[in-house]
């Protein structure tokens, strides 16, 4: 083999090194980008975490015989807050919004309380904190989105496969009744 063949394995071997390094580059922002829509998506649900008390507390001072209602939405609270994992956060934000919508129910039965100013104030707080969560996750998701098809279609896949990277887990909503946000808006009658 002579010296051209020696340049042209070289240059084989350098755009290889390239193409890899390219790929590995393209999977290490990726995953960059979904790991900061997660944070994104955690900074909502905190911000939505430290207003249920308030509301909690709002409703008791109208509602204070409705004690197993709170105890659900204040233990449905600590479980989201201390899940980890994508998949537990997504189960334990179900079981929430499904005791927030049980905790508005308790609320339609109060009239005082629907005309209650600090009550409206944080009615619309959480409706505002539902759209951003709304929002983080679909941004969440399409990142994941991005990052997984980056991880399993080829040629890269096999780049990913080399240097770990593995599929991540969308943000998804497990029934139905999930698919709806709780109810957060009265008509004052």
């Amino acid at each position: 083999m002579g010296w051209m063949g020696w340049i042209i394995a070289l240059a084989v071997i350098v755009l290889v090194a390239v193409w890899l390094v390219g790929i590995y580059n393209q999977l290490v922002r990726k995953r960059t980008m979904k790991d900061e829509a997660w944070s994104g998506m955690d900074v909502q649900l905190k911000r939505r975490y430290d207003l249920i008390p308030n509301l909690v507390e709002t409703v008791k001072g109208f509602a204070g015989h409705e004690e197993k209602v709170f105890t659900e939405v204040t233990e449905m609270r600590s479980r989201a807050m201390d899940a980890t994992g994508v998949a537990d956060k997504a189960a334990a934000e179900n079981q929430l919004n499904a005791t927030l919508k049980t905790l508005f129910a308790v609320a339609e039965a109060y009239p005082e309380l629907k005309s209650n100013t600090n009550f409206l104030d944080l009615q619309a707080k959480l409706a505002d904190l539902e759209d951003q969560i709304q929002m983080a996750r679909r941004y969440y998701n399409g990142t994941v989105r991005d990052y997984n098809i980056m991880c399993e279609t080829f040629p890269s896949v096999f780049v990913a496969t080399m240097f770990g990277f593995k599929k991540a887990e969308f943000f998804e909503l497990t029934g139905a009744e999930e698919h709806e946000a709780p109810k957060v808006s009265f008509d004052n009658k």
